[in-house]
């Protein structure tokens, strides 16, 4: 079935609720991620899909003193939700669409491929590859992996480096 014939007759969901294909976007801020983001935001606005921004609080090393490990927690938490907001909002701006904000605790390898198990609706995973010396980043590196062999949907890899108006034009 084409993506068209999809978004025009979209199945049901289980509960009744209308359906809509869903692009997942972990969250962090960076610019590969703002990469991602577009283009996942506009596939979305094209396709009447929405997108899921993930955010994961990796757990922390320092575990001496509880009450210090769960001010860490804290401000982690924190920090995710500023950038859950900031990027709901460029969403937002950009397509008049409201993302739905997934906020998780653990690894991010093992949290994405369990926000993919239990959302049926989440169709494609958006990444944008790092530009850096670094190599290609460490969720390409995760989905080129042995990890990524347990991926049930497509993964779209974005280069980290497009300009918006690349952006904008591939994702049509």
């Amino acid at each position: 079935m084409t993506e068209t014939a999809q978004q025009d007759t979209p199945p049901a969901a289980e509960d009744g609720a209308a359906y809509r294909r869903k692009f997942l976007v972990v969250a962090d801020g960076s610019k590969e991620c703002r990469v991602a983001l577009r283009y996942a935001a506009l596939r979305a606005a094209l396709t009447k899909g929405c997108v899921s921004l993930l955010y994961v609080i990796e757990p922390a090393d320092f575990q001496h003193w509880r009450t210090v490990e769960d001010r860490m927690r804290a401000e982690a938490r924190q920090d995710g939700e500023g950038v859950l907001h900031e990027l709901a909002g460029e969403v937002n701006e950009l397509v008049g669409l409201m993302p739905e904000l997934l906020f998780r605790e653990g690894t991010k390898a093992e949290e994405v491929i369990a926000a993919i198990k239990e959302d049926p609706s989440i169709h494609v995973l958006v990444i944008a590859a790092g530009v850096g010396k670094e190599g290609p980043g460490p969720l390409v590196s995760m989905v080129a992996g042995k990890t990524g062999a347990g991926f049930a949907i497509p993964v779209t890899v974005v280069p980290g480096d497009m300009s918006d108006d690349e952006i904008d034009e591939i994702s049509q």
